[in-house]
């Protein structure tokens, strides 16, 4: 089987240096389909946080001002980075997330090509000439790094989440604090030791594991943060709005969604199920696109539920990572109970 432990990083990555909380303290990492501790991660808070944010701070001082083709290139090693080792951090994926391999594999991939295709962006990111309301004037507007950048990425994607993070903002200029799930560190903190290894200087890429409530404050306080990025819930998502309003950040979210999948009676009823079966049970139906409920039109309804029954029951669950897996596990038991209370 392919190996995973080049990638699993169980420090953080803060100015260039891989350290521990500096209380000592961890969080254990488990497998959800064997309930196994994977390996720890810092359980770090504010006062590193902030030292993430000094280091970002001070890095984009440099990083900033360096040339596009500079950054193109990094971003496309990165690419190629990723691509190369695949298998391991796919594996990675699955063992600390769950989901099937082949999922993994697809998540890695695409994580790859939002690399590439910000790296590829940021060539066409031009300026423009705005007509001027006096004559023999022209207001030209150029496009500049922001700054640091907060990014905090959610378990379900925790690899292709914050890919769609940090590719913008590298491929900008600016540089980044991230904080991964709790849940899915290590995909995350693999993501540190990739762009250590592809070149990126100290403090362009920081990696923050621990308390949600903290490092998320401390990044929410910062005047040096300068924008926030987040993939979370739609509650956790309002409240960083508001956090965001005392040092006028911008910001980003991607917050919960509440999907219905509707079929009517001129459906291809093979379409409709194949499509239904993807809608669902992606991820094990943990992606904010998922289906929440079907509404199938009443002279295409008993064919409908007959042959979605069929290709339910032909679902192979177990552990993601062995072959020919199509449903892992749920992240955890919280999960596990949100859905026995939809059945209930």
């Amino acid at each position: 089987m392919t190996d995973f432990t080049t990638y699993l990083c169980q420090s953080n990555l803060i100015g260039g240096a891989w350290t521990g909380a500096d209380s000592g303290k961890t969080i254990d990492v488990t497998n959800p389909a064997t309930g196994e501790v994977i390996g720890t991660v810092p359980n770090c808070g504010a006062d590193e946080t902030n030292r993430a944010i000094s280091a970002a701070t001070e890095a984009f001082k440099s990083f900033s001002k360096t040339d596009l083709l500079y950054r193109v290139k990094l971003l496309q090693e990165l690419h190629d980075a990723l691509m190369d080792n695949q298998k391991s951090l796919a594996l990675l994926l699955t063992t600390e997330q769950g989901k099937p391999l082949f999922e993994a594999m697809g998540e890695v991939a695409i994580s790859a090509a939002y690399v590439r295709w910000f790296a590829e962006e940021i060539r066409r990111a031009k300026g423009e000439i705005v007509p001027a309301p006096a004559a023999g004037r022209q207001l030209l507007v150029t496009r500049h790094p922001v700054g640091v950048v907060g990014a905090i990425t959610p378990w379900n994607f925790p690899s292709s989440m914050l890919a769609r993070k940090l590719g913008p903002a590298l491929a900008a200029g600016c540089t980044v604090v991230a904080k991964p799930a709790t849940a899915t560190p290590y995909s995350g903190l693999a993501w540190g030791k990739l762009c250590e290894e592809v070149g990126f200087p100290a403090g362009v890429v920081n990696i923050v594991t621990g308390s949600a409530r903290a490092i998320g404050g401390a990044i929410m306080e910062s005047p040096d943060v300068r924008k926030v990025t987040f993939t979370g819930s739609t509650e956790i998502g309002k409240q960083l709005i508001r956090q965001s309003a005392d040092t006028v950040k911008k910001v980003s979210m991607e917050l919960g969604g509440n999907a219905p999948f509707i079929v009517f009676d001129d459906a291809d009823l093979d379409a409709a199920i194949e499509g239904a079966m993807i809608a669902k049970f992606r991820n094990m139906g943990q992606t904010c696109v998922c289906t929440n409920r079907f509404y199938v039109q009443a002279g295409i309804h008993d064919a409908f539920v007959a042959k979605l029954t069929e290709a339910v029951a032909a679902l192979k669950v177990g552990n993601g990572a062995e072959e020919g897996v199509q449903q892992g596990p749920m992240i955890d038991m919280a999960a596990v109970e949100k859905v026995e209370e939809f059945i209930s």
